[in-house]
């Protein structure tokens, strides 16, 4: 069997990208965070993040975040292998502007909750969470 020039070019752009994917998977929690806000200043109230102070088992550990006028929350989690955790959008006809769920965290850390508002500006809430027994395995 021999290779055409398109079999090989679509062998170098599967290559290529299974070299840039990690990179990106694995983005500092700063560069999420930068992405997401286009590098803009963050306030430090407008969003609130409740979690546990300490997590019995970092398999399921329950989050909510609550930021009035938002239209998306972005939730972290800085010491996991893979820190985005999730991102919600909420159009103009929601309710309310607060999701809950449950996360898995390798270990103590740091939570984060950036909120975009609909003015354009972003605020950034943060509680560290102490986990005894770790849920990324690894």
């Amino acid at each position: 069997m021999s290779l055409t020039r398109r079999d090989t070019f679509g062998l170098a752009l599967g290559a290529m990208a299974l070299t840039v994917l990690p990179f990106r998977a694995n983005a500092s929690v700063d560069d999420l965070i930068a992405e997401f806000t286009g590098g803009a200043d963050l306030a430090d109230s407008g969003v609130d993040l409740t979690a546990p102070e300490i997590a019995e088992n970092g398999n399921t550990v329950p989050i909510s975040v609550d930021a009035p006028g938002a239209s998306e929350i972005l939730v972290l989690a800085a010491g996991n292998p893979t820190p985005a955790v999730a991102t919600f959008a909420f159009g103009p006809l929601a309710g309310s502007r607060m999701a809950s769920t449950r996360i898995r965290l390798a270990g103590t850390q740091e939570v984060i909750a950036v909120a975009k508002l609909e003015d354009g500006t972003f605020a950034r809430a943060a509680k560290t969470v102490k986990v005894t027994i770790g849920g990324c395995g690894g």
